[in-house]
């Protein structure tokens, strides 16, 4: 005699049915209406840009690999060029990953979490003109909580693309750099053989004056700033 294999699913469902409630419908839909008026006040209180320098945590709860120190993410954004802002001023999507995490939090910690900020390229801010996100909650005295990071990663290059506008002296030796190689790969054989050393340090200078030039007219001209002035500022031109 082979015996019949034991659905589940099926004794699930007979177990439902002995038990049934006639109202089962009615207290999932309260269970759902008061999830979704959590998720609203969350989805306020990022939009809302109440400010606060601490929450309530429960210390034994939280996760030491999600703790980061002001000093650390100003040295990742001024790298990066990268923005530390409330995230009233994200004009991205926040995903329901994000949302659900906070719940989770709120529920572990017994607490409404606020202030929360966001780590982002300026791209992603609705900055206010003068014209791979991380959102963190803050614990106090300096210290931030990761929430939750989605999106794509930055691109790999991009802190040595940006060290340039780390700092004015980054800058001058950016330029310095690339008026040497400019100057390097120019063909002399317009100057009837190779150029003296005189003939190639003016030419260089001369190159010089043109990228110093060109980037200073296209900082001000734009309004840009250096990595270590806006990686915490509001405004698109600061």
């Amino acid at each position: 005699m082979v015996l019949k294999r034991t659905n589940i699913e099926e004794k699930l469902k007979r177990t439902r049915q002995k038990d049934s409630k006639p109202d089962i419908l009615k207290e999932v839909h309260a269970i759902l209406d008061k999830d979704a008026l959590i998720e609203g006040e969350i989805l306020d209180t990022l939009n809302s840009g109440h400010t606060s320098e601490s929450n309530t945590f429960k210390f034994e709860a939280l996760e030491t690999e999600h703790i980061y120190h002001i000093d650390q993410i100003k040295a990742i954004c001024i790298d990066y060029r990268l923005r530390f802002l409330d995230t009233k001023y994200f004009k991205g999507e926040l995903p329901y990953e994000a949302i659900s995490k906070i719940k989770h939090l709120e529920k572990l910690h017994g607490t409404k979490l606020k202030g929360f900020k966001i780590i982002a390229p300026s791209k992603l801010f609705k900055l206010e003109n003068y014209d791979d996100p991380l959102l963190f909650a803050p614990i106090g005295n300096g210290y931030f909580y990761l929430v939750h990071k989605w999106g794509n990663d930055l691109n790999p290059f991009r802190k040595w693309l940006m060290k340039p506008y780390k700092s004015f002296e980054n800058l001058i030796v950016a330029i310095l750099l690339i008026s040497l190689f400019t100057t390097v790969v120019i063909p002399f054989t317009f100057l009837n053989g190779d150029a003296s050393p005189a003939q190639f340090w003016m030419i260089f200078f001369f190159i010089f004056k043109c990228y110093a030039a060109i980037a200073l007219y296209y900082g001000f001209a734009a309004g840009k700033n250096f990595n270590n002035s806006i990686w915490n500022s509001k405004y698109f031109n600061a």
